[in-house]
């Protein structure tokens, strides 16, 4: 399985997007700073995750969420989520 996920700065306005083959382990790189291209923005918290059984379809989605008008969208998605967990909370 591959996944596309999205992680937010808890410190600074910042996103990134990536994919992977496990989640669970990228995620803790992340956070423990050995990602050269993320250490500064450390630590995370985990926006998005959607899973493919496909390597090409995981990476499309992920080109096209790195565009920044569509990255403004995945915010939107995560914020409007937020709010119907909490209103069925």
């Amino acid at each position: 399985m591959f996944y596309v996920y999205a992680i937010q700065s808890t410190t600074r306005d910042w996103i990134y997007i990536g994919l992977t083959n496990d989640i669970i382990e990228r995620f803790r790189s992340h956070n423990a700073g050995k990602e050269r291209t993320t250490n500064p923005y450390k630590p995370f918290k985990l926006l998005f995750v959607q899973e493919f059984d496909s390597r090409i379809r995981a990476r499309d989605l992920e080109k096209y969420l790195k565009i920044r008008s569509n990255k403004e969208s995945l915010l939107l998605l995560v914020a409007g989520v937020a709010k119907l967990v909490d209103a069925h909370a």
